[in-house]
């Protein structure tokens, strides 16, 4: 039954109702009414790093260069770091999930665009008689057919421009990851390194007390046979021995364990750490930060610009949640031609053709789309604390190593006055037990001190030199924007606005 069978009184009353049905049925659309996503982006100017920056040398040059390892003085150490960089599986996973990204991104612009395909066949089919009669039975049928089929989406809303332009800014995300990854490899090689530099001072120090205790074993042997010490000595010095060789035994697994690890950072057996030669003397750079902390620090660091991404991209899935609750409009077409015999395809009288609008009006979805966007808002809520974090959490790395590097700067000056002092204790109290008078006891505690000290002072130099390389790579090791020019996005609000 149609509009036009009816009465005129039923067409005047129908023609009065269809409007107030659809505005009706406008009305009982799902409604996203009172959500709202609650996170706000930190405002890095807040985050006061002044006082306790306050007494560095700070200047524009203070970012660590692209390749800052190099300030260390050592060409072992970059030819590593450049291996390392080179195809380290870590580096792999993290291009991998790039192109992921990227391909993401194809999908949800081609989700934007028409559709058009294309399809042919031909069916032949022979019934019985005694199936379907003599009319259609016993002879054999076919027909060709080639169709094209059409469809478009209409965006009325934007919701698929904002799931494209979300998708993009997950690719910009994954590729400063990557550029996080390769920090992070480069800072673990120069720290692996560092302990290896360590691990052999501890070789030298445990070197030097095994020839002191055998030089001071030879001299209480000596002074026995004279007659001047007894057994207790000579076995006080004998104990020395194989204490001294222990050390030298324990450093000698931290340089094998040093290597091994170093192996392993370049994406290689045990057998490639056998090849790293004993490292330089490493340099220690002077402190040297930026005087722009910290706003600067959210273009510099990889970790905050992927943070300050992954904001964008949610806020934007808001736009596409939100979408969601209006009318979509499609349109669908279909045009062909069919015949019985593939040469009658191109006759006129062969073709066929379909066109389908569709207008679709959610109005009862059981609460689908409200959890939908409440679930849009919590993922933007996460990615803005996430961010906030990483901000904080920068900023605390940076403190914390420029407290560490004033500091073992004074303690290893004043481990190196130590270390001269047990020097000139230890070779006074070996002469005067020469001499006669002075005793052992004062030869094995000032030889203990000067132990002491000399592994103090080692472990406080690879200390400073963990400092400075953690430094560089809190302040971004040297990170910079593609050559491409992505960036990191305007960090006073997201540009999709999703609290509106």
């Amino acid at each position: 039954m149609t509009l036009s069978s009816l009465s005129p009184s039923l067409r005047r009353r129908g023609r009065t109702l269809l409007p107030a049905t659809l505005v009706l049925a406008l009305a009982a659309c799902a409604s996203s009414g009172g959500l709202q996503p609650q996170g706000r982006l930190l405002d890095a100017d807040s985050l006061h790093s002044e006082r306790t920056l306050a007494t560095s040398d700070l200047s524009v040059a203070g970012f660590p260069a692209t390749d800052w390892w190099r300030a260390f003085g050592d060409p072992q150490l970059d030819a590593l770091v450049a291996e390392g960089l080179a195809g380290h599986p870590s580096l792999d996973a993290a291009d991998a999930r790039l192109r992921q990204a990227q391909a993401q991104a194809g999908v949800a612009r081609a989700d934007r665009l028409p559709s058009l395909s294309v399809s042919g066949g031909y069916t032949g089919v022979r019934l019985p008689e005694s199936m379907v009669g003599e009319e259609l039975g016993g002879r054999y049928m076919g027909s060709g057919q080639v169709a094209f089929d059409f469809s478009y989406g209409f965006d009325l809303w934007g919701g698929k421009r904002a799931s494209w332009e979300a998708a993009v800014d997950t690719v910009h995300a994954a590729a400063v990851d990557a550029q996080a990854a390769r920090l992070k490899l480069a800072s673990g090689i120069v720290q692996a390194y560092v302990e290896l530099d360590r691990a052999w001072r501890a070789h030298d120090i445990a070197e030097q007390e095994l020839e002191r205790a055998r030089k001071a074993l030879q001299l209480v042997r000596q002074r026995r046979a004279a007659g001047i010490d007894s057994d207790l000595q000579v076995r006080q010095a004998e104990a020395r021995i194989p204490a001294a060789q222990q050390q030298l035994q324990a450093a000698q697994q931290q340089i094998d364990a040093a290597r091994t690890a170093l192996a392993a950072l370049l994406g290689q057996g045990p057998d490639r750490g056998l090849g790293i030669a004993r490292p330089q003397a490493l340099d220690v750079a002077a402190l040297q930060l930026p005087g722009v902390l910290p706003s600067e620090l959210l273009g510099r660091r990889p970790d905050i610009v992927a943070a300050r991404w992954r904001v964008e991209a949610a806020g934007k899935q808001i736009k596409v949640a939100k979408a969601r609750f209006y009318p979509s409009f499609n349109l669908t077409a279909l045009a062909g031609v069919v015949a019985p015999n593939v040469g009658d395809l191109l006759r006129s009288g062969s073709t066929f053709a379909y066109l389908g609008p569709a207008l679709s009006l959610p109005i009862f979805e059981g609460g689908r789309l409200r959890a939908g966007l409440s679930g849009a808002d919590a993922q933007y809520d996460l990615a803005v604390a996430g961010y906030n974090q990483a901000l904080v959490d920068a900023l605390r790395e940076v403190a914390d190593q420029v407290n560490a590097v004033r500091s073992l700067e004074q303690q290893v000056q004043s481990q190196q006055q130590a270390v001269a002092t047990a020097g000139s204790a230890f070779e006074l109290a070996g002469q005067r037990y020469r001499a006669g008078i002075g005793n052992y006891l004062d030869v094995l505690s000032a030889q203990s001190q000067l132990l002491g000290a000399q592994q103090a002072l080692a472990t406080l130099h690879s200390q400073q030199l963990l400092a400075a390389a953690r430094l560089a790579q809190a302040l971004g090791g040297g990170y910079a924007p593609p050559a491409d020019g992505v960036a990191a996005p305007a960090s006073s609000s997201s540009s999709v606005s999703p609290h509106s």
